[in-house]
């Protein structure tokens, strides 16, 4: 059990319109956080932090400057409904089951997000080896193939908006994911949004790596190792995420 025995989520926040990004959501629902995270922390100040609203990586850092809490209590739901929204996609493509997938979205939840495809395995295997060998290797462009599963996944969300107006089915099952690993301690490793401070020529920002997630909250991240491109990609993420924290006023 965590600490305090406490998981609060932090829902709170205006909603994306369509064709809105979800750093346009970031001065105002900052502001509302001002408000809401300091009476959170009096009624509940042993409780983990988990932050839904976006856009999630500026809000899960508001949440963790306005809380006074230790960064590893303060969590966002990241890029966890990306990772598997991109599972599926491959799973799907390559007639696997998903579950033997491993493959991540990093950085931020949003437009400058990535897919971490030099770490993609499928049974062990990675992406690069399996594809030459799989059902549909003389028909597929393995690059195009991959980079159209990415594209379906980053703007899955926008999609959804503009259809229904907004998206909930999806979030919520990452938001239950993530609070039974920490109410049964799990020791998960999720892609979940949680302080950086190694990102070369950037400050501090909550972003999404692989961490490890337990009782206590965030209690590892793994430093993977990336291909050239894909740190470039991560630092990019960063520096776009610390923009925005910046011109929130934070």
């Amino acid at each position: 059990m965590p600490e305090g025995g406490w998981v609060s989520t932090i829902r709170a926040g205006r909603r994306q319109r369509p064709g809105e990004s979800r750093l346009d959501l970031a001065k105002g629902n900052v502001g509302l956080f001002s408000g809401i995270v300091p009476l959170v922390m009096r009624h509940a100040p042993d409780a983990i932090l988990l932050v839904v609203s976006n856009p999630v990586d500026v809000l899960s850092y508001a949440a963790w400057k306005f809380s006074g809490r230790p960064a590893g209590k303060v969590i966002g739901s990241g890029t966890l409904l990306d990772s598997a929204r991109l599972r599926f996609l491959m799973a799907r493509h390559c007639r696997v089951d998903a579950r033997n997938i491993h493959a991540y979205v990093l950085g931020e939840h949003g437009e400058s997000e990535f897919a971490a495809w030099s770490c993609a395995t499928i049974g062990g295997v990675r992406i690069a080896d399996y594809c030459p060998g799989c059902r549909n290797g003389p028909s597929c462009g393995r690059v195009e193939e991959l980079d159209g599963l990415f594209a379906g996944v980053r703007d899955s969300a926008g999609e959804i908006i503009a259809r229904k107006g907004e998206t909930s089915y999806g979030i919520g099952l990452a938001m239950v994911r993530i609070t039974r690993a920490i109410l049964q301690d799990e020791n998960a490793i999720l892609p979940v949004s949680s302080l950086a401070r190694d990102i070369p020529g950037v400050g501090e920002v909550y972003l999404s790596r692989p961490a490890v997630v337990n009782g206590g909250g965030v209690r590892d991240v793994l430093r993977i190792r990336l291909a050239g491109g894909e740190e470039a990609a991560l630092r990019r993420s960063a520096a776009t995420i610390r923009r925005a924290i910046e011109d929130s006023g934070l």
